[in-house]
């Protein structure tokens, strides 16, 4: 418990330095960014009265002293109070924010985990099996992963959409249907999620694969896999329960990281598809100098990151003592 509640509070400092950040970054902006959102909103429609305040408090421009504006600035992030968006106004944005979320976690988790579990296996396969015809195979996946995300996306809308019209080319479900449980609906998202998410599985799971095949030949010439084999364990038990659990250590770390970055989407990607994902809405937040979405989406992603980095931190601890610190 020691060793958990000294990590949590590493993390909790992290993510005291990120709002702090986001507070600070407006400040920069030349100009008043309150006017400057205001007036691009009148252009769109009437602005709540109430819009200028509560702007002010999310951005951290409030009236006061800069204490108070901190105060007023924390309190709204605590409430998920990040006011209207630009690009879709009159939209809340949190609203944005918990849709779009919902269709990157769907999708980039969903192919994050496939690629990851996908590679891992076969990686442990394929180096203990190193010089047989599954780890000459090892090159061809890693070749898929040189390759940009845009071009293996765009080679595959062209192959499946157009020259074999198997799946459609963009948006996240059919515009003309109603979004519910229905299975018309379901059907539909999942006809346009899986090109998306081959392209992420084809391009990542070349990765997993080289890093773990890799481990695994290196910890097949440790002493205690050779102890093992000198007792007459069985070769399963060996693979699995002697290199497998210590090979995959990086990988978790590793699994860490692009779990954290799930929450921001594969950017690309969702431009290419024009998936309506966090990655997706960054984009269109940039693109109209949408302040409000794109400091929410920031922190989104700030605590993402905090959040899976932490889990695996502690998992990691229980996994290999070794890291523990000392007692």
């Amino acid at each position: 418990m020691r060793f958990i509640f000294r990590k949590l509070g590493f993390y909790l400092i992290a993510a005291w330095v990120a709002v702090t950040l986001n507070f600070v970054l407006p400040r920069l902006i030349p100009g008043n960014p309150v006017d400057m959102i205001l007036a691009r909103q009148a252009q769109q429609g009437q602005v709540p009265p109430s819009e200028k305040q509560t702007l002010e408090k999310m951005l951290g421009l409030s009236h006061g002293s800069i204490l108070s504006q901190y105060w007023d600035y924390l309190s709204s992030v605590a409430h998920l109070r990040f006011g209207l968006s630009i690009t879709y106004f009159p939209t809340p944005v949190s609203h944005i924010l918990r849709s779009s979320m919902l269709w990157t976690l769907g999708l980039v988790g969903t192919a994050t985990v496939i690629s990851a579990v996908l590679g891992i296996g076969l990686g442990t396969v394929a180096g203990w099996k190193r010089g047989t015809w599954l780890d000459s195979l090892v090159p061809a996946t890693t070749f898929l992963a040189a390759i940009p995300y845009f071009w293996v996306a765009l080679l595959l809308i062209y192959l499946f959409t157009q020259v074999w019209t198997v799946f459609p080319d963009q948006f996240s479900y059919d515009p003309a249907l109603s979004i519910g449980w229905s299975g018309q609906f379901v059907s539909s998202v999942l006809r346009h999620a899986l090109l998306p998410a081959i392209t992420i599985v084809l391009s990542s799971v070349g990765g997993w694969l080289l890093g773990m095949r890799n481990m695994m030949v290196s910890t097949l010439s440790e002493d205690y896999v050779s102890a093992a084999e000198a007792k007459g364990l069985r070769p399963r038990t060996i693979m699995l329960g002697y290199a497998a659990r210590n090979a995959v250590l990086p990988s978790v770390a590793g699994f860490a990281i692009s779990l954290g970055f799930v929450i921001s989407g594969s950017l690309v990607m969702e431009m290419v598809f024009s998936y309506q994902g966090i990655g997706y809405q960054l984009l269109q937040a940039v693109g109209n100098n949408d302040y409000p979405l794109m400091q929410a989406i920031f922190l989104v992603i700030t605590f993402a990151v905090l959040a899976a980095n932490f889990l695996v931190d502690v998992l990691y601890g229980f996994i290999d003592p070794r890291t523990r610190p000392a007692r």
